[in-house]
């Protein structure tokens, strides 16, 4: 007997919101800051958010935006400005709901996520850096705990986890 298996809810990544982003993406959505990118921060930040209590919906939308108006893989500093100017766009008119305070969290999420201010004192956006940040292995950098914001991330099998998931796409894209 064949048990029926319920889809797994992808939330946004599931979306046309997405759809919409992705199709505007100027890079290659299946290089290192594109859609694989965006689908391990998400799961990270989804997992962070168990043990922290961040904003959920925030983190799924800094997922989404973070890295949505990259102009290259490399260099650009600008980019997570222009990525939260991006979900400033879909917001005012209305593809997503958040209040705003959550609003702002997202914005400083995406806006900060290069050249972050660790301080912060807001759990939300503490957890959207980390789970970004936890994906640096699919560029070849380890995370370093010392620039991790939350105690969560810190911890060695959340870290490992992580690490494994972006190996698996280094594997997969660039071989063994």
């Amino acid at each position: 007997m064949q048990t029926h298996r319920p889809a797994r809810n992808r939330g946004i990544l599931n979306s046309a919101l997405f759809k919409e982003v992705a199709a505007a993406c100027r890079i290659d959505t299946r290089g290192a800051h594109g859609i694989p990118h965006w689908a391990r921060v998400r799961a990270n930040g989804l997992r962070l958010a168990a043990s922290t209590g961040a904003n959920p919906t925030v983190i799924e939308l800094f997922a989404l935006f973070h890295d949505s108006q990259r102009h290259n893989e490399y260099e650009d500093p600008d980019h997570g400005k222009r990525g939260a100017d991006n979900a400033a766009k879909y917001w005012r008119a209305g593809a997503f709901e958040l209040d705003t305070d959550a609003f702002e969290q997202l914005y400083k999420a995406c806006s900060g996520h290069t050249y972050e201010d660790v301080a912060d004192p807001c759990i939300t956006v503490l957890t959207c850096w980390d789970a970004d940040r936890l994906d640096l292995g699919r560029v070849g950098i380890v995370p370093d705990p010392a620039r991790l914001c939350t105690d969560a991330a810190r911890q060695p099998e959340i870290r490992e986890w992580a690490w494994q998931r972006s190996m698996q796409w280094v594997r997969r894209h660039y071989g063994e």
